[in-house]
């Protein structure tokens, strides 16, 4: 765990320069706006430690897989969300020497990003080895307004001297990932132009054929004036820079911007490119920096009056939600139905990039609470489109009869993940995909999306479980063999529990989906039932059976059910008990002694009674949550919040709160080691869901929305809007009751407590518990 960052409501703050924490501040301070992104990697060359990695949403390449033993089923590769051209790129040389952190000597270094108004800003001071003392101050962000641009103003101060300054802002494309399965570089040139204050590069994707043209124009200032430039070019493969050379004077400023544009032949054909690019450019180049940071300013602001989160009395916790709901909002729009949220966003290359089950249990609560309802139904939209390859999935696997099976890992619906454990065996990823389109109704009403679209998916999964269970003679019930729940420290185990329910729920969910599809639609009823060749009383039939008579793990004497098979032979220890020096087990233990033990890596059976809140009483929550959680290591970001919200309803307050402050910290303090590799942007949403669903107790019982809320001990309140079914609500919990304002046109019935309560247009209300 780092403890570097310094605690601020609106700024996340870094103060002096350390080079062995640079990789980890280039996650943190990472920037993007849903259609582009970029790490915080310095403009200037660095020769020290550093993750480059610019990326442009949607554009992808399958990179072969590399295992050891290949078996049949196997993706034939990892998609990779690739590292594209290099555009904040502004080579500095002083007096002959360039300026490199790596190399000379930095004081009075601070890094700042600007959440409130969504910008990044860092400086310093450095002295170079011959002696040239330069204050350099450098901000930048990627627009929200004109998604496909992006803007630095570069400042450079001599202190100590006057002289020349010799200036490269360059597009770079010859580049690489880290993560490359066999060192290839993905991306071939095209074209590339230079002249004037203008560069550009326009690559193409090996294999899958995208093309991304990268543009730009500098424009230089002094003394409050801008000053014509004589720019001589630079063209190689891959690669447009244009090179000058300025007059410094000591303790006047030299200030460059560089406006940057990416667009990808996802929305323009590739004839169309460069000058869409140029479009884009002129366009930004003439509203000028000033301008485009006050409409991102704007911009952000409108953003966080629909989504943010209000904690009074705790700045640490204030300032982690903020972190966590910025980057979301950085990294998914829901404007375009073909994009999805990647675990790492646009902060790394880890996890390939691609689309998890994280997006449906995690990411899809928040977005239907605090965006426009179009948001997520895109989110389920995107599922939709792939249903075709999830049935070719399956196919691939032995089944048939239009069974579908989601991917683990994908960028266009077909699987990529190739570790066998994960991509045969942890097929509970299915049941997210169904729930997030219960959910999504559930909280919307929109009951047109059952009949338009989910009622297809949902059957498509169904005829998938019914083939993945079998008969047991021995057991006379039916059995879910060979498998890995969402506890991956457990590798081939038989009855998970979790998985098991999410299959009987589907199927059940899918014969109420069917009859009220009957009932309201029937013409897209029949007009389904014959597309899919669905035999709809013979295979209600079999599901209802299977409903019926399958198998779940149970021991009655303690109470709980069994994650799996046989999970009481292991040795129980619990987290405590470890030695420090132990953890995290994944980076300290063998893979065999992981898999012997009782520790879990996150939520499991706990899952299932966040999914299934109504389902069980608060007795059997407990005594689940006595057992599972204290052998739980929370070594996956998705952890923490899903306790954290089962410890508020259990009354576990302080918890729930170091829950809260686990996940909403995770990335700032990098409690797992792992933040250099890029930000855990799915499991941010846990973090709202700490305190919405947990802290707040919200959610939808039987189309009432309802909220049993607590307050910590820490805090004075908390506060946020929220969205529901056309109407907006203000909540604020306080000692000793709720706040709710309805801030919307019509009236509205919320469960508050023990009560329900009617608020009227423009009414606020307080409920007393």
């Amino acid at each position: 765990m780092k403890n570097y960052i310094k605690t601020d409501e609106w700024n996340i703050i870094e103060e002096g320069f350390d080079p062995h924490l640079n990789k980890i501040s280039e996650s943190i301070f990472s920037l993007g706006n849903g259609h582009m992104g970029q790490r915080a990697n310095f403009e200037e060359a660095y020769s020290g430690d550093t993750l480059q990695g610019n990326y442009v949403a949607g554009v992808y390449y399958p990179d072969k897989t590399r295992v050891g033993w290949w078996k049949n089923g196997y993706p034939e590769y990892f998609a990779k969300v690739l590292n594209a051209a290099n555009w904040v790129g502004i080579d500095v040389v002083v007096n002959g020497e360039q300026h490199d952190l790596a190399k000379c000597k930095v004081s009075n270094f601070k890094r700042v990003l600007n959440m409130q108004h969504g910008y990044l800003e860092r400086s310093f001071t450095a002295e170079l080895s011959n002696g040239n003392q330069i204050s350099i101050n450098a901000k930048r962000f990627c627009s929200i307004v004109d998604e496909e641009a992006a803007a630095i103003r570069y400042a450079i101060t001599p202190l100590n001297f006057s002289g020349e300054v010799k200036v490269t802002p360059f597009i770079d494309g010859d580049v690489s990932n880290a993560d490359s399965n066999y060192d290839e570089k993905f991306w071939d040139h095209v074209c590339h132009e230079a002249g004037g204050s203008d560069n550009y590069v326009t690559l193409r994707t090996r294999k899958t054929n995208f093309e991304v043209c990268t543009g730009s124009r500098f424009a230089v200032q002094q003394s409050g004036q801008f000053i014509r430039i004589d720019a001589q070019p630079i063209l190689k493969d891959k690669y447009s820079a244009s090179v000058f050379t300025v007059n410094l004077k000591q303790g006047e400023g030299t200030i460059i911007y560089k406006y940057v544009c990416n667009v990808s032949s996802q929305n323009y054909a590739p004839e169309q490119l460069l000058g869409a690019c140029k479009t884009v450019i002129h366009r930004i180049a003439d509203k000028g920096f000033d301008i485009m940071l006050e409409e991102q300013a704007d911009a952000w602001l409108k953003k966080w009056a629909e989504s943010d989160i209000v904690i009074e009395g705790d700045a640490s916790a204030q300032q982690g939600i903020r972190f966590n709901i910025f980057q979301l909002s950085q990294t998914y729009s829901g404007k375009d139905a073909r994009l999805n949220i990647g675990p790492k966003g646009f902060t790394g290359e880890k996890y390939g990039g691609s689309t998890y089950w994280d997006t449906e249990a995690y990411c899809v609560p928040f977005y239907l609470a605090t965006a426009p309802q179009e948001v997520t139904k895109n989110l389920l939209i995107y599922r939709y489109k792939q249903l075709d390859k999830a049935i070719e999935n399956a196919a691939k696997l032995g089944f048939n009869k239009g069974a579908a099976l989601y991917p683990m890992v994908t960028m266009n619906g077909e699987e990529c993940h190739n570790e066998w454990e994960i991509t045969f065996e942890e097929i509970h990823r299915n049941g997210a995909i169904a729930y997030a389109i219960f959910n999504y109704i559930r909280y919307t009403g929109d009951q047109d999306y059952l009949n338009d679209f989910g009622l297809e998916v949902l059957i498509g999964i169904s005829r998938f479980w019914k083939q993945r269970v079998n008969w047991s003679g021995a057991k006379k019930q039916y059995v879910m063999l060979g498998v890995t729940g969402p506890n991956e420290y457990e590798n081939n185990i038989n009855n998970n529990w979790y998985t098991c329910n999410m299959a009987t729920w589907c199927m059940e969910y899918t014969i109420e989906a069917l009859a009220y599809v009957k009932a309201h639609a029937a013409d897209k009823y029949q007009s389904l039932l014959s597309k899919l060749s669905f035999d709809g009383a013979e295979e209600t039939k079999d599901w209802q059976h299977i409903i019926d008579n399958m198998y779940y793990g149970e021991d009655k004497e303690l109470g709980i059910y069994l994650q799996q098979d046989n999970f009481l032979d292991k040795e129980i220890i619990h987290v405590k008990d470890l030695p420090a020096a132990d953890r995290p087990l994944n980076q300290k233990w063998s893979w065999d002694r992981i898999l012997r033990s009782c520790f879990i890596k996150q939520a499991d059976v706990l899952q299932g009674f966040y999914f299934f809140r109504d389902k069980y009483d608060v007795d059997t929550l407990r005594r689940n949550y006595n057992f599972y959680e204290p052998l739980t290591v929370h070594e996956s970001s998705l952890s923490p919040c899903i306790h954290a919200i089962l410890a508020s309803r259990l009354g576990l307050e302080q918890d729930a709160y170091n829950f809260y402050l686990r996940t909403s910290r995770l990335d700032l303090d990098d409690y797992n080691n792992d933040t250099e590799d890029g930000l855990h942007i799915t499991s941010m949403a846990g973090t709202w869901m700490s305190v919405v669903e947990g802290f707040a107790g919200m959610h939808v019982k039987n189309d009432l929305l309802r909220f049993e809320p607590f307050l910590p001990g820490k805090w004075q309140s908390f506060s946020f809007n929220i969205g529901f079914r056309a109407n907006t609500l203000n909540v604020k919990i306080v000692a000793g009751g709720v706040h709710i304002a309805n801030v919307s046109g019509k009236l509205i019935s919320v469960g508050v407590f023990e009560e329900v309560v009617e608020i009227g247009a423009g009414v606020s209300v307080f409920v007393t518990q």
